[in-house]
């Protein structure tokens, strides 16, 4: 009895060694609704008329239908509409006279409260007769429909929908129609001050999640397997009242495992038990409000005797953190997603760090609309995406890797770091900060010292 007693009181010391983080605050449903919807209609309200004039397009017309939603009309649907309704047809247009901006649905009812039904069934049984009416009456100069070569974000429009519309569409306004391409990347790229208010939330609650997973209240080394620290991320992820849009992965690095050090991206990494000694990777991605997050951090599981991280490995994870200091300072409004990727890795070079750089924009969606920063396997030119240029109020992942040589382990490892970023146009910030130094588990190694 003895023993049990003092059993248990070593057990509840171990559990005061590390407590769990409290959580941000995650709204109930209904207001999670009211949230978007206000969203919303700010971005149409204010972002739209302008990202119009921009890009010259003063019709904009997206076409879906349900369960095959175009990526543009998912990110605009009602927060009650968690799909489209048969065929749904959104038309903005901008009057270059008036410069003031209409928000029409070719529905039966509205779209929400911020897009007004504009289909008179008795005039118009017909949808489509419905459609090439309200074209004909504004006559735009160009209308815009979402096909792209290089995005799949604006590419929403499918064939099927292609060909019944500009079928019936005379060839006075056949003659007028333009990719969508510009206008759609603007609208999903760009976030709103609001947006910013609380995207922190999200980024924040991603970090305490990965804290929380990478500690011993998750990973008894010699007992916990990656994979079991993986579905810990997704069950967290959900339990939390936020989604993910794609698997965690963990991977381990270690003295004696040549292929966890150096796994292809394109491979999933095997499903080891988690030993002392080791450097874990999670990287991970959640949804909250329709913005996504997406990072990757590390942690080191101290063996017997170790009170910290090894020199040599901390020493490596400062060589990521430099270049993503490197990168971020090459990020100047205007420059393309080629050019910043050329620049940030000619100085990595300056300064002898083994550098790959793949980075990406990140909002409405995880790999988002927006200027590629190199891809993980493509260092060099990335056609198409990389060509873009950077613009105000956007966000990022700033993802990459450092190789470094441990010398102990006689071998090198990735250091792979990826936090999320925004640019105002002058400069570039953490939104939640990002991860400086290692985990350690046990964050208290009490009992060693």
């Amino acid at each position: 009895m003895k023993k049990l007693l003092l059993s248990l009181k070593l057990l509840g010391i171990a559990a005061m060694c590390y407590t769990p983080l409290s959580q941000a605050q995650v709204l109930p449903v209904r207001e999670q609704a009211r949230i978007i919807n206000e969203n919303l209609a700010e971005r149409f309200e204010h972002l739209l008329p302008e990202m119009m004039a921009q890009t010259g397009i003063d019709m904009w017309v997206i076409i879906g239908r349900e369960y095959n939603e175009d990526p543009v009309l998912k990110t605009m649907l009602p927060a009650e509409w968690l799909s489209a309704r048969r065929r749904t047809i959104l038309v903005f247009y901008r009057d270059l006279q008036s410069k003031k901006l209409e928000k029409l649905a070719v529905a039966r009812y509205d779209f929400g409260d911020n897009i007004k039904a504009a289909w008179d069934t008795q005039k118009y049984p017909e949808q489509w007769d419905a459609l090439i009416n309200l074209i004909s009456q504004r006559n735009p100069q160009k209308i815009g429909i979402n096909t792209s070569q290089h995005f799949a974000h604006a590419d929403g429009l499918d064939q099927t929908e292609y060909q019944e519309f500009t079928q019936r569409l005379p060839s006075n306004l056949k003659a007028k129609l333009v990719s969508a391409e510009p206008l759609a990347i603007r609208w999903l790229e760009t976030r709103t001050a609001r947006e910013m208010q609380f995207y922190p939330q999200l980024i924040n609650a991603t970090h305490k999640i990965i804290e929380e997973g990478f500690s011993e209240l998750v990973i008894t080394p010699g007992i916990t397997t990656s994979d079991d620290v993986v579905w810990w991320f997704r069950q967290k992820i959900r339990d939390s009242g936020y989604d993910t849009w794609f698997h965690p992965t963990v991977d381990i690095q270690r003295m004696d495992n040549h292929d966890q050090a150096q796994r292809s991206f394109a491979s999933r990494p095997k499903n080891n038990i988690i030993l002392p000694g080791d450097l874990i990777h999670v990287d991970i991605g959640i949804t909250y409000l329709r913005l996504n997050t997406d990072i990757q951090q590390h942690a080191y599981i101290l063996k017997p005797g170790e009170t910290a991280v090894p020199e040599s490995i901390r020493l490596a994870f400062a060589k990521a953190n430099r270049l993503q200091d490197i990168l971020t300072s090459q990020f100047k409004e205007g420059k393309t997603g080629n050019q910043i990727l050329t620049d940030a890795l000619s100085q990595a070079k300056k300064e002898n760090i083994a550098a790959s750089i793949y980075s990406h924009p990140i909002g409405y969606h995880g790999h988002a609309a927006g200027p590629a920063i190199g891809m993980w396997d493509n260092q060099n030119n990335v056609i198409g995406t990389g060509d873009q240029a950077l613009r105000a109020n956007t966000a990022y992942s700033i993802e990459l890797n450092a190789t470094s040589t441990i010398p102990e382990w006689k071998k090198d490892i990735r250091i792979m770091l990826e936090e999320d970023a925004y640019f105002d146009g002058t400069k570039v910030r953490y939104i939640d900060g990002r991860q400086k130094e290692i985990y350690p588990i046990p964050r208290a190694n009490r009992f060693n010292q």
